[in-house]
This record gives structure tokens, C-alpha cells and sequence, in this order.
């Protein structure tokens, strides 16, 4: 799950992390009263799940997500220029993203750019801190020109981020003095907001200098654990539905993890291993997936059927290719979530299904005395093929 920048600068608030002075707006009244409490020099940038949106383009032509203006009229006419319009980004692909609101913060006299990450290092299994002199572009790119200019620093899960740790990170970031100090004060309660809130990762940037002599985080990204959702419900009322995959959206509320990919071969597996050598499978056979799509080990009749109305709602969908191994999963349940789904769906688009394991025989029966005309693959393999073929010859 991710969150908008104006809800990171929220949370950052609550941890005591220093930032810019703002507010969000969903019109370009909101945004003109902020300004003009703000005073002063104004930045408005545009919300979207997506980087990059300084250098986008804007679908109406207008240029860039993020501007600076002077005066509240400035930014109540950026607003307009933003709001309601599709974004395009290097992120977002050619389709872009709609923006629906705008954050106006005080506009922040830079010196320096630097860059500062938490995230969880799954080599060692516990969080690693990534921090670099070279803030404001992408990180990825530092790290394919100028490797030496990124420092790691682990963390011990049991003791947390170490003020010797956060000086030494400081020291090489080139922060001395009063600034250092706000650094380590500023890991700290960065750490804390990582650890509190089950983040997968916490990006800052850029972390930045001004010319007041303050260290700020000026910008954020925040990626948050899925599986310790349950215990985040102030994180969870943050989420943003309009900016994800509607199919995900419909797939979370049956509790089925779904991604949408760019393939034409449809795939329902339990399991997430599986679903992935499902997806490899079906890659080898000549065909390309269309989704992710893992109902889990204990899948009820009715998710089964979601399922399907998800899958049947991407139209670039030409097969589907459905793949279980019985290990908790009843394959007589996943046999009938199959029949009523293709009943409901008036399916009309190649079935190919492979069945083994727990009640294997009770869903094959199902399935034979359904009247479906689906196709039967004795293995992962010749399932694979057998929709690939069928989907070539539908063609």
C-alpha cells in the first residue's frame, strides 16, 4: 500500500520528522486559503502514487506537477491548471494518472540535496539504512554511475538505529555542527515512524539544507507491510482506491492478491509459488500472462467466482489458464467456483484446467458433468501449452 505525499508529511508530524509547512487541497479555493496563510513564496505539486512528477506533462499540455508561485492567485490558478487533468509521468506509462488534489507548502530556499532511505534488506533480513550525497535524482541512477557515493548501514532489528550509527551516517553525509545534530534527531524519529507503522520503506528526497541552516525532508515515499495492515487502521484510512487497479481494488475485498500485467492468458492458482511458475510456465509455452493471481489455500466458492468476474474484466484477456494443487484447498471447490463463474460469465473464451491433489477425482467429476467446454491439462506443462494453442487458434 502506498500513500500520498500531503499524508506523509502528516504522519511525519506525528513522529516529530521536520518538514515544510502545508496543506492539501482538492480545489483551487482550498489551495488559494493555503497559500494565503502560508505567505510567501508557494510550491504546489501535484498528488499522484507516481515519480517524476516535476518533469511530467499534463494531458491538456500544461507542463509539470510541481511549480512555484508567489502570490495566492498564482497558486489557486496552478491549482486549476492541475486538478480534474491526467498526469503523464515516467512512472504512470503512457496512460498517466488523473490528479485529484494538490499539496501547497511553503516554498524552501535549498542548499544542499541530499538523499536518505529505510527500507528492509532482505539479504540479512532487517532494515538497512541508505542514505547519499547526491539527493533529488533517483537513486538507481546514483547507483549505476557513482556506486561509491551510497552508503549502507544495517540495523540490528533488536536494538534499533544507534545515535553512533545516525552520527557516523550524518558525518559522511557532510553534516556537522548544529546540522548533525538535527540529523541524528531526525533518524531517530524516522526509525520510529519505519517501525511503529510496519513500513517496508521510508524514502526521503530529497532530504534537504536550507539556507536557514534547517535539515528537512522535503519529499517522501512510503510503502507499507500489506500483512500488518490489520493492526495499521489509521495507515489503512489513508488509502487512495482512485489511484490503484480497479481489478486490485475488487480482488483485495475477496481477499485474493492480484496484479494486472499486459498478457493475454488469464491465471487463477493457489499459491503464490505456483502462481509464479504458472506465470513462468505459460511464458515458456510461447503465451504471456495476464495477471498475477493467487486465491490462496483455503479458497471458498465465492472468491473462486470473483475471481473470474476480475480475470473476465480485463478485456485483453483471450484464455484463462487455471492451475491448483489440492493441499488444503478442496479441488471439488475450486471445481465449482469454476462452474458457476463460467455460468455467470456466459464464458466464452478457451478454459484449460489442471487439477491435482486433495479431492482431486470429486472436482474432475464436477467438472466433466458440468457441460463446459473447458479443456483438461494433465500437468503444469501440457496445461500450459494446451492454452497457448487455444488461444493462438481462437486468434
Amino acid at each position: 500500500m502506498n500513500i500520498h505525499e500531503y499524508q506523509a508529511r502528516e504522519l511525519f508530524a506525528k513522529f516529530g520528522v521536520a518538514t515544510q509547512p502545508g496543506a492539501v487541497a482538492f480545489t483551487p479555493d482550498e489551495a488559494e486559503a493555503v497559500a494565503s496563510k502560508l505567505g510567501g513564496k508557494i510550491v504546489v505539486k501535484a498528488q499522484i502514487h507516481a515519480g517524476g512528477r516535476g518533469k511530467g506533462t499534463f494531458k491538456n499540455g500544461f507542463k509539470g506537477g510541481v511549480h512555484l508561485c508567489d502570490t495566492p492567485a498564482q497558486a489557486r490558478d496552478l491549482a486549476s491548471q492541475m486538478l480534474g487533468q491526467v498526469l503523464v509521468t515516467h512512472q504512470t506509462g503512457p496512460e498517466g494518472k488523473e490528479v485529484g488534489k494538490v499539496f501547497v507548502g511553503e516554498a524552501v530556499d535549498i542548499t544542499k540535496e541530499l538523499y536518505f532511505a529505510i527500507l528492509l534488506d532482505r539479504a540479512t533480513s532487517a532494515p538497512v539504512v541508505i542514505a547519499s550525497t547526491e539527493g533529488g535524482v533517483d537513486i538507481e541512477s546514483v547507483a549505476e554511475h557513482t556506486p561509491e557515493k551510497i552508503i549502507r548501514v544495517g540495523v540490528n532489528p533488536a536494538l534499533g538505529l544507534m545515535p553512533f550509527q545516525s552520527r557516523k551516517i550524518a558525518a559522511t553525509l557532510g553534516l556537522t555542527g548544529p546540522l548533525a545534530n538535527q540529523a541524528v534527531k531526525l533518524f531517530a524519529n524516522l526509525y520510529k515512524l519505519f517501525i511503529d507503522c510496519d513500513c517496508s520503506m521510508v524514502e526521503i528526497n530529497p532530504l534537504v539544507i536550507t539556507a536557514k541552516g534547517e535539515l528537512l525532508a522535503l519529499d517522501a515515499k512510503f510503502n507499507f507491510d500489506d500483512n500488518a495492515l490489520y493492526r495499521q487502521p489509521a495507515i489503512v484510512a489513508m488509502r487512495d482506491k482512485s489511484e490503484e487497479d480497479p481489478r486490485e481494488v475488487a480482488a483485495s475485498e475477496y481477499s485474493l492478491n492480484y496484479i494486472g500485467l499486459d498478457g493475454n492468458i488469464a491465471c487463477l492458482v493457489n499459491g503464490a509459488g505456483l502462481a509464479m511458475a504458472t506465470m513462468d510456465i505459460i511464458q515458456y509455452a510461447g503465451g504471456k500472462p495476464a495477471n498475477f493471481l493467487d486465491v490462496g489455500g483455503g479458497a471458498s466458492k465465492d472468491q473462486v467466482s470473483a475471481a473470474f468476474r476480475i480475470i473476465l474484466g480485463d478485456a485483453n484477456v483471450k484464455g484463462i489458464l487455471v492451475n491448483i494443487f489440492g493441499g488444503i484447498m478442496d479441488c471439488n471447490i475450486i471445481a465449482n467456483g469454476i462452474v458457476e463463474a463460467a455460468r455467470e460469465t456466459s464464458l466464452s473464451i478457451p478454459l484449460v484446467v489442471r487439477l491435482e491433489g486433495n479431492n482431486v477425482e470429486a472436482g474432475k467429476k464436477t467438472l466433466a458433468e458440468s457441460g463446459l467446454a473447458l479443456i483438461t491439462g494433465d500437468d503444469i506443462l501440457d496445461a500450459a501449452q494446451k492454452v497457448v494453442a487455444a488461444v493462438a487458434k481462437a486468434a
